[in-house]
């Protein structure tokens, strides 16, 4: 088993996620066409055919195409949205029971309740080839799987966990800062298993946490030290280096949260998708332009969840991951974990694998710590990811085939492209859309909890006001308060101590 990455001559994975869109929003009219990846038989991607639609209000809301480059509102995607967007407006889920039946018909009726004036036809609309030419050029180019699921019906942060752990040790819902504080006076969120870089810590894998912000979301994990997170900025010179010496990469967009993502590159549905686009495009580049690593890397790129879009594919039941029981201190909703989310896109790309496929095996996100535990000769997290279908039978080249240089520059949407050549800006009130807003927020309580744990890790002495200090916040402007005095602390730490990101 440890000598399974080197068989096949892969050296570092980079794994790079966004936000809230699903597979039917993105590429469901992209006309994609390749080699099945199982029978080798050309076939087209499992997209739309434009006749797909939900009633909302005994009217029809049919999928079109041309979706906007920034939403009006940001769909609702908690567990009772995603219950009625699979399920319809009569699905119940009983705690510790089964997830009902599925139809996928209650999209439009769940937007038309995300804001007044929230219209049910604009969360059925999809982009075309034209809109997302990066992410088409990357799913022509290698390997589109048109069956990867997030890992439950939820929103971002539980989905997120899987990732990183194969499990989100039961939690089941978005929680509050108040939620994150009370989870520190038990010494802080636990996977009974660990997660997938406590595994790679012990297996002398190298491993690097790339943000876009100060704050990404996998800093909140027990575990991860000051060191282990750089800022994106440093990316492409880290990889212009002689030697680039990690093996797994995890890379987080920037979420501007407080300015309600209008500045960010997680393709968040309420920020500018085209960044989000040109963040996967520097993502590839910048591996690309060192041939001595992209020739022994793999590259996924998927999102988290599908943020409350439309998807025409029914979410099939899934193997819960066996760590945890319904109804534990995390489980809002007494989730068992036995049914997958909404399809959301994921592509492979490698010089290791061949061109143009379409996967249609079924995966979700903890189809990744799998691939890294097959590579590395590691025992699975859960149950979860121990029957997770096998990435590695992707890549079947003996040597790197010839695979482009760049990809095509995003559409213009008329906002400017973002920088990556500099760090996220410094925290401050100008930056806070809506002051007085609740904390609790979209990812607000996760970015919270990351500077919450980088704190700790900073002042470790100060445990007990540090924890007081996060319940105590109420609202945005507060959050912007303490995430910009953890910010301060966390970036003179760095330059004290090494200099680093």
């Amino acid at each position: 088993m440890a000598g399974s990455a080197v068989a096949l001559g892969i050296e570092h994975v980079f794994v790079l996620m966004l936000e809230n869109r699903s597979f039917d929003h993105m590429l469901g009219f992209s006309g994609i066409t390749g080699a099945d990846a199982q029978n080798n038989q050309v076939r087209p991607a499992n997209g739309l055919t434009g006749n797909e639609s939900n009633l909302y209000d005994l009217a029809p809301y049919s999928v079109s195409r041309g979706a906007p480059w920034r939403m009006p509102f940001d769909p609702n995607h908690e567990f009772p949205d995603i219950l009625e967007q699979l399920c319809g407006s009569g699905g119940r889920y009983t705690p510790g029971g089964q997830y009902p039946p599925i139809d996928n018909s209650g999209f439009a009726a769940s937007y038309a309740a995300s804001g007044a004036g929230a219209l049910p036809a604009e969360v059925m609309c999809c982009y075309t080839s034209a809109d997302l030419p990066v992410l088409n050029a990357l799913a022509s180019e290698f390997v589109l799987c048109d069956n990867w699921h997030a890992s439950l019906p939820g929103p971002t942060w539980p989905n997120r966990m899987f990732v990183h752990a194969a499990s989100s040790g039961g939690l089941d819902h978005s929680p509050t800062v108040a939620e994150i504080a009370d989870w520190e006076t038990i010494d802080g969120f636990h996977f009974r298993n660990g997660n997938i870089f406590d595994r790679l810590k012990t297996a002398g894998v190298t491993r690097c946490l790339y943000g876009g912000d100060d704050f990404p979301m996998v800093a909140a994990l027990k575990g991860i030290a000051l060191d282990d997170v750089r800022h994106f900025s440093l990316f492409r010179s880290d990889l212009a280096q002689p030697v680039y010496p990690y093996q797994y990469v995890f890379i987080e967009p920037s979420y501007d949260v407080l300015n309600k993502y209008k500045a960010g590159t997680s393709q968040h549905p309420l920020g500018d998708v085209t960044a989000g686009e040109a963040l996967i495009k520097e993502t590839y580049e910048a591996i690309r332009s060192n041939p001595a690593v992209w020739n022994k890397s793999i590259l996924i790129v998927t999102w988290d969840e599908h943020g409350g879009f439309y998807d025409h594919a029914i979410p099939p039941a899934a193997t819960a991951p066996g760590d945890t029981v319904p109804g534990n201190s995390y489980n809002e909703y007494g989730f068992t974990f036995e049914q997958y989310g909404v399809r959301v896109p994921a592509i492979l790309a490698s010089p290791l694998i061949e061109r143009n496929l379409l996967d249609g095996r079924l995966y979700d996100h903890s189809s990744i710590p799998r691939l890294i535990e097959l590579l590395w000769g590691m025992d699975a997290l859960t149950a979860r990811d121990a029957m997770s279908a096998d990435l590695t039978k992707l890549i079947t080249l003996a040597a790197p085939r010839d695979t482009p240089l760049t990809l095509p520059a995003p559409a213009n949407s008329a906002e400017p492209p973002p920088d990556f050549s500099s760090p996220a800006p410094l925290v401050s009130q100008a930056t806070v859309a809506a002051p007085l807003a609740t904390v609790n927020e979209g990812n607000l309580p996760a970015v919270v909890h990351s500077a919450m744990q980088q704190d700790l890790v900073v002042s470790p002495d100060d445990r007990a006001a540090i924890v007081s200090r996060v319940r105590s916040i109420q609202t945005q402007a507060q959050a912007a308060q303490y995430m910009a005095e953890v910010q301060q602390k966390v970036r003179a730490t760095k330059v004290a101590t090494a200099g680093g990101g």
